[in-house]
């Protein structure tokens, strides 16, 4: 969608605003790049419908963006863009990927050392070149060629967060070509994985020839590898293939099992068949010359002997044993979510009020949502002092009040990302804490401490009797920085002699906790709950990825506590506070 790469070039030019030291405008091209990034209408169909006019009139999209937004729309191009780019000829968006390097050091590096590229940076760093610099030192060079080294292992694969959208899409172009009566996605896409290399799809229809030539001439299509009467392979302008399969509807079930994967799930599936006088493969389960199973997934599994098992949890990881023994979990549900309790507003550098964070989350069905803004060691998101969250809490009782006149039937609760220091203390009192709902701790300096240092410093937080929740608690950021070093089992441990609650952080960079330490977590008996850590109403819908990746974790709703009741989350809020004795 055109939304996509306009954003992404709005991006590109707050980084290059960065670059120059220029106040505020970076910002405002952030925004306007979210509220694109996060629009499901086609930038594009609302300007043919109602002109520049009509693009002015959404929100953060001012007179100059609009201008911009029309000029992409009716040439391909920006020039603004393409000025800034000659002033600095930096891939500014290719080196700030680049955990410790910004778009200003990206800057200076061109300036003293000419460089330009991934490759310059790596080569520039390898010769010891960068440490010489004034502001950079050895250890900068050393994270440098670490966080190059990251990002390579990451090349080639996409957020699961670009890619689910676009495979809707793609969904939903195929399946209005007259004749095709099924499409879906499969593979790594259907297990709902963090990052997706590319994707695969399967269709049933009556006119096979014609499918084909419709998904080769699709917008965005680059290059088409390989076309044939029943399968064909493209490559789209984003980097990514996909393959598409035309298949009979006889065999469909089969052919989704195989093509969901995983390789090595399949792998025991097929040894079992194997002893049970059977094969399974893309076709069907058979017996001799007998069709046993194929048309329905669920068939396979149960012809078997399994139970079914949902995509998310096919990687090999004892759900074949599970699923034979019956002892499955009910995983959480996509819709089991009662409210968001890790939430940013205009507080603190947010887009939205705490009034339209709270009626967003009421559309969406939620019973309860949280505010929880920074506080105030963190300058750059304007995090709150100890007054500032004083003065929030009228705010919320407020607007919790207007809310019961009207009717409106959700409750808010105020909470805090507070700061958790590199000594393991806090940026807020207990004093100030106390008078919140909850409070959330979070690591967001200091992130290359030893593994015992940075275990000591979040164990010393959970024993905060007002810490009731540890956000993204491994602190990575895929793609581009990796986990923190932390002895997760004894973080696991201490969650649970305190009765302090893990995050799964939706945020689709974030992800955190993954779907191993999820289930180690389930396993040990410690509380999580799912947070979108939205900066935007439209953030909120950020859910969905944390949710998959909680059943990639088997967790179930008992796991989770945002699924649960407000009075009884209220309660486990409060277990922690008597067992420390506080009130």
């Amino acid at each position: 969608m055109i939304n996509d790469e306009i954003a992404k070039i709005f991006f590109d030019i707050a980084n290059y605003l960065k670059a120059q030291d220029i106040p505020f405008k970076p910002q405002a091209y952030e925004k306007a790049a979210l509220i694109l990034q996060n629009m499901e209408q086609d930038i594009k169909e609302v300007y043919e419908k109602g002109g520049i006019k009509a693009l002015k009139a959404l929100p953060g999209i001012g007179e100059s963006m609009a201008q911009k937004i029309q000029e992409y729309i009716e040439t391909g191009k920006i020039q603004y863009y393409e000025e800034l780019k000659k002033q600095l000829p930096v891939n500014l968006t290719e080196i700030s990927a680049i955990e410790g390097v910004g778009p200003k050091r990206a800057k200076v590096l061109y300036e003293r050392l000419g460089i330009k590229t991934l490759d310059d940076l790596e080569k520039a760093a390898k010769e010891h070149k960068i440490c010489k610099l004034f502001g950079f030192g050895e250890k900068t060079e050393k994270n440098i060629l670490e966080g190059i080294e990251f990002v390579k292992k990451s090349k080639g694969r996409f957020l699961l967060s670009f890619m689910l959208p676009k495979a809707f899409e793609i969904k939903n172009y195929l399946s209005k070509i007259k004749g095709v009566s099924r499409v879906d996605f499969a593979g790594s896409l259907r297990r709902r994985k963090e990052t997706i290399g590319d994707m695969d799809f399967l269709v049933v229809c009556t006119n096979p020839k014609e499918v084909i030539d419709y998904f080769v001439s699709m917008p965005g299509v680059i290059k088409v590898w390989g076309k044939g009467e029943a399968k064909s392979s493209v490559r789209m302008k984003e980097g990514y293939d996909i393959d598409l399969r035309v298949v009979s509807e006889d065999s469909y079930g089969s052919m989704m099992q195989y093509f969901t994967g995983s390789k090595d799930h399949n792998i025991v599936l097929r040894k079992i068949a194997i002893e049970k006088g059977m094969k399974l493969n893309e076709y069907g389960l058979f017996k001799g010359n007998k069709k046993l199973a194929g048309k329905d997934e669920r068939e396979i599994y149960n012809v078997l002997g399994l139970d079914y098992i949902e995509p998310e949890l096919r990687e090999n990881r004892g759900e074949i044993e599970c699923a034979l023994k019956g002892c499955l979990p009910k995983i959480i549900g996509y819709h089991d979510i009662k409210g968001d309790l890790h939430t940013q507003t205009e507080w603190n550098g947010g887009e939205n009020s705490v009034e339209e964070m709270a009626l967003a989350a009421f559309s969406l069905g939620y019973e309860y949502i949280g505010i929880s803004d920074h506080t105030q060691f963190l300058k750059i998101e304007h995090g709150l002092s100890e007054k500032d969250l004083l003065l929030q809490r009228r705010e919320i009782d407020k607007i919790n009040n207007k809310f019961k006149d009207k009717g409106i039937k959700i409750k808010i609760l105020q909470g805090a990302e507070t700061n958790i220091m590199p000594d393991g203390s806090l940026d807020i009192s207990n004093d100030v804490l106390s008078k919140l709902d909850y409070a959330i701790g979070g690591v967001h300096s200091s992130m290359k401490m030893s593994k015992q240092d940075m275990t000591k410093r979040i164990i010393k937080a959970m024993e905060n009797p007002y810490i009731n929740i540890i956000a993204h608690p491994t602190g990575r950021i895929l793609q581009r920085r990796d986990e923190y070093e932390v002895d997760i089992d004894l973080i696991l441990k201490k969650a649970k002699e305190t009765n302090t609650i893990l995050e799964i952080n939706a945020y689709p960079e974030r992800l955190d906790l993954n779907d191993i330490n999820i289930k180690k977590a389930k396993e040990m008996g410690v509380k999580m709950i799912i947070n979108t850590d939205a900066h935007h109403i439209d953030h909120l819908r950020y859910m969905e990825y944390g949710i998959a990746q909680a059943r990639r974790g088997w967790a179930e709703k008992k796991d989770i506590v945002n699924t649960w009741k407000l009075e009884d989350l209220l309660k486990e809020f409060q277990k922690k506070r008597k067992l420390f004795g506080v009130k």
